[in-house]
């Protein structure tokens, strides 16, 4: 079974101006054309971490979707990043994952980092999900989230070998991000993918990218760094499969139910 071949874009984001960051995000993408099976952006890679929602949530299905899944089938690839949605008079800090076939799947971040208002101004989602692709079951969710271990937690009910986090999570946290990215693959005993942002935002906030790759162990595929760039890694499904077969602590965990 082949390796997944991820691609990680960890690049500033212009403030709330989706045009520009759509350009300049498909800029990089192009060169990757056959050359990757998952492309990873950020949080809301079109606008920045805002809570202006009203100025800048997008249509279900609008302009940023269709443009994922145009990227989708230019590159044979799955493209995925997380941009502001409004829906039924909600807003949704929602996770795109648009596949080259055409299919489009989201998630709605569950846990809304109150600490910047989020949860003044957007919806919180429901349960995570996986879905398999290309010999990889893979659980996209969105920053925040990542400091919710029960909620990801791999189970019966939420089986995947790779954990995916898109993120704007601020350097002054940098230590925490790396530390529960490594805690989650160990925890898990999966793959772990974390794409962060770097620059400043419209509100003055630091990014410190830290974008990474950890395996099933704990250990350090890739580490991104600091610098704005497209990196990629290989997962080995069939490595990780041995390694669950060889250390099975998933059949020792305890049995729980998450409320709605």
């Amino acid at each position: 079974m082949a390796a997944l071949r991820v691609a990680l874009l960890q690049q500033p984001l212009a403030w709330q101006d989706a045009r520009a960051n759509r350009d300049a995000f498909e800029r990089l993408l192009q060169p990757l054309a056959g050359g990757t099976d998952l492309v990873v952006l950020p949080e809301t890679f079109t606008s920045g971490f805002t809570m202006e929602v009203a100025t800048v949530a997008e249509p279900g299905g609008g302009p940023s979707a269709q443009w994922l899944l145009r990227q989708a089938a230019l590159l044979d690839a799955v493209v995925t990043g997380s941009v502001i949605t409004a829906h039924e008079g909600c807003y949704y800090n929602r996770l795109l994952w648009a596949q080259p076939d055409g299919r489009l799947l989201h998630y709605d971040k569950r846990h809304l980092f109150r600490m910047a208002g989020e949860h003044e101004h957007f919806t919180a989602g429901r349960a995570a999900w996986s879905v398999s692709w290309r010999g990889l079951r893979v659980c996209p969710l969105v920053c925040y989230d990542l400091r919710f271990p029960v909620f990801s937690r791999r189970r019966k009910e939420l089986e995947y070998e790779l954990l995916l986090y898109v993120a704007n999570w601020p350097a002054a946290r940098a230590d925490a991000w790396q530390q529960l990215l490594r805690a989650r693959a160990i925890e898990n005993q999966t793959y772990v993918v974390g794409v962060n942002r770097v620059g400043t935002d419209g509100t003055g906030i630091g990014y410190a990218g830290d974008s990474a790759v950890i395996d099933f162990e704990g250990r350090t595929l890739l580490a991104a760094g600091a610098h704005a760039g497209v990196f990629s890694a290989e997962l080995d499904p069939v490595t990780l499969a041995a390694f669950r077969q060889r250390f099975p602590a998933h059949l020792d965990a305890d049995r729980f139910t998450l409320d709605s």
